[in-house]
């Protein structure tokens, strides 16, 4: 049977391996300024704020080579700042398309799987949808396991550019300890001001302090050191860190990282377009012949404020004003445009669903042809998912064993991530016919795509099937009784 790992909260981190280091907050300090610092978190912060659509684009300003040479602002020319968000367009697809649908939990036990179902809710499902978001922005997502102040299990998702991972091996398949800083609000004073707060994950329990930008400091909120849950008057550890990873691929790369420079490109395509769109006869370049004025200020100040200028003939030669004209091809705009749309759509590994004329070509071949990229990247996601779901099992199993419900530690638990792709019903359902007799019913229904539960489905038509036997029956010995 599974047991929680008792620990003394006595606030001894010198335990083995690197949970010694965790003794010495210098190392810890250490190791949150080394974070701050890094480009991993920069990168992880990008990839969130591209989603938002807060992308480089609009930082951007107008320059000119100046009288000494250098580059300086221009603020009297157009500059706009245009966001096409085809990154959030592809950080969502690839997750509604992965997690989109519910997954189904299989197991010979029914009682164990309707015991993974009360676990797995819906709301748990939104979370590892979140959770998913994130893996695909930062490159990794956490999941923390706890119980709420009610004793249920509860899942709550860290912030991966909060988190710092003390992995126990290179492949980062086991934690040894894990640091998290965040940010709180403090308004316990006149004025509100910003704390950061540091969580230390270990082998026997949750150590917490407060940042200041060098040194650790005991926060006045918290004890220096809990179990990380208490169950009457004693507190209990688990044997593992209740932290789980659900990874994008195995470098934990962001898929910011593919993108990027095609998405400011695509951005700066249509910023240029629009601003050669606006600048007409009142903001360009103007060549002026006996201007009747003192100056080229004052020239562009009536030409904005009147529409006119004046000129004057000298010696004969008449005043005038022409405007160098610059010929903007919005054709060559729309290909570099679809140039870099579609080039996002390639490194991100994602589908046009534009290019397929469905009306015409709802086969099959099409359908999976368009769906070749993003499912080769599916693959290597859920490859990571299903390892970061062992992790949790096991959690889920000890919380079910020493919750009285059973021991399921050597159950046989298969997660199927059910992809949202669009198909082509009717031939999905020829070969579930044709399938008949050579396969379960059971797998034949977990293929049919009207069908969402199989448990559920199989209860209907045995219910069906019950229900016409007793019609059946009735009809049968009802007539027999007329008979006599």
């Amino acid at each position: 049977m599974l047991r929680f790992n008792f620990q003394n909260d006595d606030s001894n981190l010198n335990r083995q391996g690197a949970a010694r280091h965790l003794s010495d907050t210098e190392f810890i300090e250490n190791e949150i300024k080394r974070f701050l610092a890094s480009e991993r978190r920069r990168n992880m912060i990008t990839g969130i704020q591209y989603y938002r659509g807060k992308h480089d684009i609009l930082h951007r300003r107008r320059e000119m080579i100046g009288a000494e040479g250098k580059l300086e602002e221009v603020k009297n020319l157009p500059n706009n700042r245009i966001v096409d968000n085809q990154y959030k367009k592809m950080v969502d697809q690839k997750t509604n398309y992965f997690l989109g649908q519910p997954f189904t939990v299989q197991t010979d036990s029914d009682r164990y799987s309707k015991l993974l179902k009360n676990i797995f809710t819906r709301k748990f499902l939104r979370l590892l949808k979140n959770v998913g978001e994130n893996s695909f922005n930062c490159g990794i997502g956490w999941l923390f396991i706890h119980y709420n102040d009610t004793g249920d299990l509860t899942f709550k998702r860290l912030k991966p550019y909060e988190v710092i991972p003390g992995w126990a091996d290179e492949e980062h398949s086991r934690l040894d300890y894990a640091i998290r800083i965040y940010e709180v609000v403090d308004g316990s004073g006149r004025d509100e001001k910003i704390v950061q707060k540091v969580e230390v994950y270990h082998a026997s329990g949750i150590s917490r302090f407060v940042f200041d930008g060098a040194k650790l400091k005991p926060d006045p909120a918290f004890p220096a050191h809990e179990p990380y849950f208490i169950m009457g008057d004693e507190g209990y550890n688990w044997e593992r860190l209740p932290l789980i990873p659900f990874k994008y691929n195995s470098d934990e790369i962001p898929l910011i990282l593919n993108v990027k420079s095609l998405q400011d490109g695509l951005n700066l395509i249509l910023s240029n377009f629009q601003n050669n769109m606006e600048e007409d006869s009142r903001n360009t370049i103007l060549v002026i012949i006996n201007y009747d004025g003192e100056n080229l200020g004052e020239f562009r100040k009536n030409l904005a404020t009147f529409g006119a200028v004046k000129t004057r003939s000298v010696d004969g030669a008449k005043g005038g004003v022409e405007a160098l004209q610059v010929e903007v091809n919005a054709e060559n705009y729309k290909a570099i445009i679809e140039v870099f749309r579609k080039a996002i759509i390639e490194n991100a590994m994602g589908f046009d669903a534009k290019e397929v004329q469905l009306g015409r070509q709802s086969n099959e071949m099409n359908i999976q042809s368009m769906y070749s990229d993003v499912d080769l990247d599916a693959n290597k996601m859920e490859t990571e998912y299903q390892a970061s779901f062992e992790d949790l099992l096991y959690f889920v199993n000890l919380h079910l064993a020493n919750m009285g419900a059973g021991d399921f530690e050597g159950e046989e638990v298969e997660i199927t991530f059910n992809r949202d792709m669009l198909m082509s019903e009717s031939d999905a359902i020829t070969n579930v016919k044709n399938s008949l007799g050579i396969l379960s019913n059971e797998t034949l229904l977990a293929q049919h795509p009207w069908v969402d539960d199989v448990q559920i489905e199989k209860s209907r038509i045995e219910s069906e099937k019950t229900q016409a036997r007793k019609e059946q029956e009735a009809q049968q010995y009802g007539d027999a009784f007329n008979q006599l």
